[in-house]
Parts: structure tokens; sequence; C-alpha cells
């Protein structure tokens, strides 16, 4: 029996933090090598089995992990002059302690995935992150798919992305329902309002729609009257195309247009 399989059994795994915790070194010691000489961020380091190997390769690792069970555990177990470890909700940590960051790399718990995506986003960090497959393939979809979704354009808009390597759930213990992935992330250089991003998360809602009617059915969360959403949709490129169909780009254009008109 691996021991780190024993460790985890004793300590009891929370289920509400999404603790699934990986137990294979070998693929930890791939994803650390994306860390090394750089200074990298890790959300949920567990056990530490990722840490120490991040430790080991990067300048600086900032660890931040909210089970405090756990951080008593890597505040004994992991001591390295490169490491700070953290105990909290990490998107509650002040931004100064990100500074000088380039790149995440962690085993995110599955139920904290589209927030760490939004989180990248607005940090322009770069990222490899083991994730849900399914996750990945609505990241990685392309228009006129089944999965094409609003985290498909976001992920296409904000970053290049690419599918790394399979991760079977036998890696992970407690074993999940679900295998994973190790998608890589690369920050674009667009910057996108948050103002568009919110029109194009609200048309990706009726994605089945023409984006004219999808931006009609949006009025009320524009705050804007029927006749003002006609008005506007009506002027779009592509206000025909049903949005699923529609590239990140051409919705971005679109969306761009039509919030400059809001």
């Amino acid at each position: 029996m691996n021991p780190t399989i024993e460790r985890i059994k004793a300590l009891r795994a929370n289920r509400k933090l999404g603790q699934n915790f990986m137990v294979n070194e070998a693929i930890a010691d791939s994803e650390a090598e994306y860390a090394s000489g750089r200074s990298v961020v890790e959300l949920g380091p567990g056990l530490g089995i990722l840490t120490a190997r991040l430790c080991a390769r990067a300048k600086r690792v900032v660890a931040v992990e909210r089970d405090e069970r756990l951080y008593n555990i890597l505040s004994e177990e992991l001591r390295s002059n490169n490491l700070t470890l953290i105990n909290g909700d990490f998107f509650k940590q002040p931004d100064s302690l990100f500074e000088g960051c380039d790149i995440m790399v962690s085993n995110i718990p599955y139920n904290l995935s589209s927030k760490t995506i939004s989180w990248l986003a607005k940090y322009r960090i770069e990222a490899l992150l083991c994730v849900q497959e399914e996750f990945a393939e609505h990241m990685l979809a392309k228009p006129d798919t089944k999965k094409y979704s609003k985290l498909s354009v976001t992920t296409s808009l904000m970053f290049k992305a690419y599918q790394m390597m399979r991760v079977p759930r036998n890696n992970f213990y407690p074993v999940p329902r679900v295998d994973s992935v190790l998608v890589y992330l690369k920050p674009n250089d667009k910057e996108i309002s948050p103002k568009v991003m919110k029109l194009i998360s609200l048309v990706m809602e009726h994605k089945k729609k023409s984006l004219r009617n999808a931006l009609v059915d949006s009025r009320e969360a524009l705050g804007i009257t029927h006749a003002r959403a006609v008005e506007i949709a009506s002027s779009l490129e592509f206000g025909e195309n049903r949005v699923f169909k529609l590239a990140p780009e051409n919705l971005l254009k679109s969306c761009s247009a039509a919030s400059s008109m809001l």
C-alpha cells in the first residue's frame, strides 16, 4: 500500500473542500518541471507531494492551504527557505502575496476550477493545472460543438490553452469518479473590459439562439429596455448567427460593439 494513501486514510479527506490527493510521485515530478527557476503559486498543497518538488526546483513557492490540519502538517514537515505557506482561503489573500509570481502549478480542487480560471485571467499568470477531464473538454471546446460554452470562449480569449496529458483517477486518493487532465495556460495580450466579458457571458447563456435574440433576452441583466436591446442587436455584425457557432474572436467583436452602445 502506498504510504501516502495510508496517511490520507488516517487523516480522512474533507469532501466539502474537494480533497482528492495526488499520490503518484512521477506525475508530481513532471508537473514540478514547469516551476524550474520560477516564482510559483500553488493552490491547495494538501500533504505536499507536489509542494516539496516545487520547492526543490523553484526560486520561490507561495502555497495556500485552507484546511488547518494540512497546514499544520506541512508547517512541521516541509520547511524550505523558498516556501511561503499560508493557511486560509486562496481567493481572499491580498494581492501583495502574489507579487512577482509568474506561474501557478497546482492540482486544484475540482470545485474551484472555474474560480481559478477567473483568477488567472485577472492576474495574467501562466499555469499548469490538473483539472477534471470534462472541465478541460469545456475549456478547449471549439465553436459548433456540444461542449462549447462560456468557459470555452473565456479560455480562448484570455489564454493559449494546451492539453498536456490525461491523469487517470487512480492517481488520486480518495479515488474521484472521473479522470483528470493536465492543462497548460499561457495568457494572451488581449485587454478585455469586465463590461465586455459580462456581455459575452450573458449571450453565451442563450447560446442556441441567434446573437441578436440572445442580446435581447439579456436586456434585464443589462438594465436596458426591450426597444433599446432590439436597436443595439439589430446593428450587430453576426447578429443572425447562432451564438454557439461563433468563434470567440467574432463574439468579442460583436460584444465589444454592443458594449460601446450600452
